[in-house]
């Protein structure tokens, strides 16, 4: 006899089973929704008109969630610029600027990739266009190759982090819960601060493997430098400032406030297509250019359309996971921990953590996050209370950024994990034949345990997170009064004062009526804001 208890258990190890046997992930989750969904009727767990609330969800939460537009857009955007050369102009006066130390290919290829992932936003798009065009360059100058793999995998997923990644776009989308919710411009504020300081740690260990390994990062001779003074700057400056306003349309709107994200992602693709229309010289002609808008097209709507999939499958499990009490299993499971919110942390990233050898960051976003942004906000609201002043709604909000960037800087080793890592998938398939395989999964296992320390790091340390978001976001005024007063021509309905007054009142407690004169066919309604 299957009880209420076991089916969000049961639901789970279907799930599992399905994704093990190599079903496609959003059909995986719909049809074990529906399969549970039907057996929770049959056990009168619910009733059939329950399930009304997946396509009402459907339509309402996926189909017209104007910020999922954003993914088209940015998809969009990193596809042209994938192929419009801008990466390899950058690279090529970036390793011109720092050939000469010992790892400068290295330390370019990291700050190149950090300025890409400001404007594409996309994994995989950074590190094939990487890979294509600095391990030729890194394997001709006696570079270690498992460095070289790894640089180059890891680099490319810096873009899971750095503003405006698609990751932080979707769980912005997916951190929501009854009293509060993420958006999109403070999930790029708190973003800030750990993807700097990622890729200080990329560059710091490059640092430290030079003074150990001098051999493995060899600078480049003097004789290969052929761009010197004015040249040089004004070569890097051709690829820098057609890029810094590019950042600037996708970014800078957003902070400003003077865009949505939806928004600065159409101005960013148009801006996309405008610079790769402005190179078009260097791609090779009008029709070079018209081709790689059209295979653009092509790349954007096969992602966006697996995410949405993906997201509806993710609908129809929830509600039903949410229809057998699953909220309140989830909420059991990780609230009761010893050790408070440090072993719900450490739990939670470690389950994603392994989780990520098997599922794309998408899947894991769509299934667990939602179902674990209540138990977060419960959990993490008291930590931050005091650096926010005690307000609780900001905390709130503030709780629900710090859960999602921690998870967004984790699921960065989905990328990275050996043997199923896309980057390392993606990096094999434009990598020659002379490099081994064995070269790019074990060059792979150091920048994963950078990674790791990252995670750990803005773990506990919620600061970094918000040290730029409004502290005072979402604040109730106290003891405010707002009045409304409608007029009308009609009679009284009641003798007395002649008017009606409705009052609504936030703490908990009846208003107090004072004593007013008669008003003149007036009703009032009167809205009081207390603490």
């Amino acid at each position: 006899m299957i009880t209420l208890e076991m089916m969000p258990l049961l639901m789970f190890g279907g799930l599992v089973l399905f994704m093990l046997v190599g079903f496609p992930v959003a059909f995986s989750l719909m049809a074990v929704g529906l399969f549970f969904g039907f057996i929770s009727i049959e056990m009168g767990f619910f009733t059939l008109s329950f399930l009304q609330a997946i396509p009402q969800r459907i339509f309402g939460s996926v189909i017209a969630n104007e910020l999922l537009l954003a993914i088209p857009f940015f998809t969009f955007m990193g596809a042209v610029l994938e192929r419009s050369r801008l990466a390899e102009d950058m690279l090529d006066s970036m390793g011109q600027l720092f050939g000469r130390v010992r790892g400068g290919l290295g330390y370019s290829v990291i700050l190149v990739s950090f300025v890409l992932g400001a404007i594409t936003g996309t994994v995989a798009a950074q590190v094939i266009a990487m890979a294509m065009i600095s391990l030729p360059v890194m394997m001709r100058y006696g570079y270690n190759m498992r460095y070289t793999t790894g640089v180059l995998a890891a680099s490319g997923t810096i873009a899971q982090i750095v503003p405006p990644s698609l990751v932080l776009i979707i769980l912005a989308d997916q951190l929501k819960t009854p009293t509060a919710s993420a958006d999109v411009g403070s999930m790029y504020l708190g973003a800030w601060i750990p993807a700097l300081m990622q890729i200080s740690l990329f560059m710091l260990y490059t640092f430290f493997l030079t003074r150990i390994k001098p051999a493995w990062l060899p600078g480049i001779p003097e004789s290969e430098i052929t761009l010197k003074g004015s040249a040089l700057w004004k070569k890097a400056l051709r690829g820098i400032i057609p890029t810094a306003v590019l950042i600037f349309l996708v970014l800078g709107t957003i902070m400003l406030g003077i865009a949505t994200p939806t928004e600065s992602g159409a101005m960013g693709a148009m801006g996309a297509v405008f610079l790769a229309f402005m190179r078009r010289q260097q791609l090779g002609g009008t029709a070079e250019w018209w081709s790689l808008i059209k295979q653009a097209y092509k790349n954007t709507a096969r992602i966006t359309s697996m995410v949405v999939f993906i997201l509806i499958g993710a609908t129809t499990f929830s509600v039903v996971f949410q229809g057998v009490d699953g909220g309140r299993w989830v909420e059991h499971l990780f609230s009761d921990l010893p050790g408070g919110w440090m072993s719900f942390m450490l739990i939670v990233n470690l389950f994603i953590f392994f989780l990520a050898f098997f599922l794309d960051f998408f899947e894991i976003v769509f299934i667990l996050v939602p179902l674990l942004a209540p138990v977060a906000q419960k959990i993490l609201t008291p930590v931050l209370l005091a650096s926010f002043g005690g307000n609780e709604q900001a905390a709130a909000t503030g709780a629900l950024i710090w859960f999602g960037i921690t998870l967004s800087v984790n699921i960065q080793t989905s990328f990275m994990h050996p043997p199923f890592g896309f980057a390392l998938f993606y990096l094999r398939g434009v990598a020659p034949k002379e490099v081994k395989s064995s070269d790019i999964y074990w060059g792979a296992l150091p920048w994963v345990g950078l990674q790791m320390i990252m995670t750990l790091i803005v773990m506990f340390s919620p600061g970094l997170v918000t040290a730029l978001m409004d502290k005072s976001h979402a604040a109730i005024p106290q003891g405010q009064e707002i009045n409304f007063q409608m007029e009308s021509n009609k009679p009284a309905a009641s003798s007395g004062s002649g008017s009606n007054e409705l009052q609504f009142s936030l703490d908990g407690q009846e208003p107090a009526k004072t004593p007013e004169p008669a008003k003149k066919d007036s009703n009032e309604l009167n809205f009081q804001f207390e603490k």
